[in-house]
């Protein structure tokens, strides 16, 4: 084995010896630095050990004997070093086995010696005390050896001679003694309380109906009377309904109205403003601009009658020698149509009827004309006939002359000259 560090875990101790240590030295779950030629070391267990500790046939204080079986954990004390070291000193190289044995062997006569000194019912009646008795003086003994008692537990008591049963059946027999007793006790006193009840509830039945009665004629005297004052009060809400009904109306009617008002001054405002917004379009869209145009049309006017008068100036001019010359010749022609008009006055005084048959011969082609310038104009001519004289065109050429042939008799009606006879004459 060589020098260093040497471990162990939780449930052990290293316990090293030697050179350098006047005691041996317990490391408790952990690790020592080791001197393999000068130094020694060895190993002890912490673990728990659960030990089974029966005693049978032990004889009580009353000398009954029983058996008892108890459950015991124990273990060697690791964290106190003077427990430690007296483990070491007991059981340093011991199997584990004989540990448990040493324990088991001790934990077993204090258990013996203490159901010697109490009776069979203090140890089945009292488990508590029996296991706290045992643990106490166990441990006394059991710390000498650096070993610590865990827990101690009482785990079974047992009797070949029957007198744990003949406990049991006394005082089964006196439990059900007791249950019987009780029973009647209970059943006289559950009956007794059940007259006494029964009478109560008759007493308050009674009393209950009595109260009822009372409550009833006091709740139709005062039905009768709350009767007569919710009557009233309804026949008051009532009127006071149709009332606040009335005025809800005339508050709607007047907040209608109201309503009516500003809309109708909204309406206004509104036709205001679009008036404005129009009279500003129209100031914007027609106004300046007919302005611009009239100021436009003013100017051109303006440049236009002054050249028309320049014009106007040289026309005038030009007319007045225009008409002067124009005159002359009218004052010329003028002069040889009153020469001719004067030989011709006098040839008619002459040829008075001649002269007037000329004029009609002369015109009665234009009036020919004339009377039939609207047939040539019409595009459809409809004639109906009786069946009796022309028919188609000669119809319509005999109207025709028929219109000329009334000439003469028109031309004497108005001058008296008979056109027809100086024909006949000539």
């Amino acid at each position: 084995m060589t020098w260093g560090f040497v471990t162990c875990g939780p449930n052990e101790a290293l316990v090293i010896s030697g050179c350098c240590y006047s005691k041996p030295l317990l490391v408790p779950g952990g690790r020592a630095f080791i001197w393999p030629a000068v130094q020694q070391i060895q190993r002890i267990s912490l673990n728990t050990m659960t030990l089974i500790v029966d005693s049978p046939t032990v004889y009580t204080s009353q000398g009954v004997p029983i058996s008892v079986t108890g459950i015991a954990q124990v273990k060697i004390q690791g964290q106190n070093e003077e427990m430690l070291l007296a483990a070491c000193e007991q059981f340093l190289g011991k199997p584990e086995a004989e540990i448990q044995h040493i324990a088991l062997v001790t934990l077993e006569g204090h258990q013996r010696a203490i159901m010697g000194s109490m009776t069979v019912e203090e140890i089945y009646k009292d488990r508590k005390k029996f296991s706290k008795q045992v643990f106490e003086v166990a441990s006394s003994d059991l710390v000498n050896m650096g070993i610590t008692v865990v827990s101690y537990t009482l785990k079974d008591i047992r009797d070949e001679e029957g007198y744990l049963k003949s406990l049991g059946m006394a005082r089964t027999a006196e439990v059900k003694r007791d249950a019987r007793i009780g029973e009647a006790e209970a059943r006289a006193d559950a009956t007794i309380k059940e007259a006494i009840a029964e009478e109560q509830r008759m007493a308050s039945v009674f009393l209950n109906d009595t109260e009822i009665a009372k409550a009833r004629r006091d709740f139709e005297l005062k039905k009768a009377a709350y009767d007569v004052e919710v009557q009233t009060k309804n026949a008051e809400a009532e009127m006071a309904y149709e009332l606040q009904a009335a005025k809800t109306k005339q508050r709607i009617k007047e907040e209608q109205m109201q309503i009516q008002v500003v809309e109708r001054t909204q309406q206004i405002n509104v036709q205001e403003q679009e008036i404005a917004r129009r009279e500003r379009e129209l100031e914007a869209t027609i106004r300046r601009p007919a302005e611009a145009e009239k100021f436009r049309l003013e100017k051109l006017a303006e440049a236009n009658h002054k050249k028309v008068l320049l014009e106007a100036e040289a026309d005038a001019e030009a007319v007045r020698l225009r008409g002067e010359a124009e005159a002359y010749a009218i004052e010329a022609k003028a002069q040889a149509e009153a020469e001719q008009m004067a030989k011709k006055a006098e040839a008619w005084k002459e040829y008075k009827e001649a002269a007037m048959i000329d004029m009609f011969l002369d015109v009665l082609p234009k009036v020919a004309a004339e009377v039939a310038a609207p047939l040539s104009q019409a595009k459809k001519i409809t004639m109906v006939s009786t069946g009796s004289g022309d028919v188609g065109a000669a119809k319509l050429t005999g109207e025709v002359l028929d219109i000329v042939t009334k000439m003469p008799m028109l031309v004497k009606s108005m001058t008296g000259v008979d056109i027809a006879k100086s024909v006949r004459a000539a």
